[in-house]
């Protein structure tokens, strides 16, 4: 790790950044954060976006669905989160209805989220559809991220945490979706939860990077939610997440020995006292 620091570039990240690292082979590493702490972690650990993801009312509020979160908190979580990166470019993902009600809806909203957090730019779920909302966006000065695949926000429609495209007409579709985003100004796309096959298909459709959760190894980049990977969402296990560190575990385990060092009265020592 100390040497892919030294080596890693200082200098701020961008969207068009992204696009040349595609062409040029290089992997995009993608984290999920929520505030300034972990935002400076993972800053420092050298990755190239922050996603500050919808994804924060289940992981972090305890809702059941990314669907209630809403456009205050994604600016609060934004801000804060931003405050912690120096280098890697921030993407805020725009809420549910946020964006489906209307074009100068999703403008007004997507302009305050990047007015308010300083995050660089703004991520929908959703395929061709949504292409004429990207495209206004884009031309308001407000870089997309794209998500295909399974889309959370869409979780009861698609009927549960389903992968998708399994079928040759869903994924012929999934790549239609996709050259549909790049054709309306998306500078990059998530895939999530389809087979592997299939997202290769996509990466391979378009000149855009494609950033997989859950899509297999040949998208151009990969992202995790910064508190599965680290362990600490312990009931969230699906196949594609792998545990990087079993922080649930050391956390409670550490919150024990304080709690036995209070009540055996170790705990604080004339170490940890002020002299009168």
């Amino acid at each position: 790790m100390a040497d892919y620091l030294a080596d890693a570039p200082k200098k701020k990240v961008t969207t068009l950044e992204l696009v040349q690292m595609k062409r040029k082979g290089q992997k995009i590493v993608m984290i999920t954060a929520y505030d300034a702490l972990f935002g400076a972690l993972v800053d420092a650990a050298g990755v190239d976006v922050v996603l500050v993801g919808d994804s924060v009312a289940p992981v972090l509020a305890g809702e059941e669905t990314t669907i209630p979160a809403t456009v205050e908190q994604m600016i609060y979580h934004g801000k804060i989160a931003r405050r912690g990166i120096k280098r890697a470019l921030v993407v805020v993902d725009l809420p549910f209805l946020s964006y489906q009600v209307s074009i100068p809806d999703a403008i007004a909203n997507a302009g305050r989220i990047l007015k308010e957090t300083g995050a660089a730019a703004v991520k929908l779920e959703g395929g061709s559809t949504w292409a004429s909302t990207i495209a206004a966006l884009v031309n308001a000065g407000i870089p997309v991220m794209g998500h295909l695949g399974f889309t959370p926000q869409s979780v009861h429609q698609l009927g549960g945490f389903k992968i998708q495209g399994k079928q040759a007409d869903g994924a012929a579709r999934l790549v239609e979706d996709a050259k549909a985003l790049e054709q309306a100004g998306a500078f990059s796309m998530v895939l999530e939860l389809m087979p592997g096959p299939v997202a290769k298909s996509v990466t391979a459709s378009v000149a855009i990077p494609t950033i997989g959760i859950g899509a297999g190894p040949d998208c151009d980049g990969q992202v995790l939610v910064l508190h599965d990977m680290l362990g600490l969402n312990e009931g969230f296990t699906p196949k594609f997440l792998k545990r990087y560190a079993e922080l649930g575990q050391e956390a409670r385990t550490a919150i024990g020995r304080f709690g036995e060092e209070v009540r055996s009265g170790a705990y604080p020592g004339p170490e940890h006292t002020h002299g009168g």
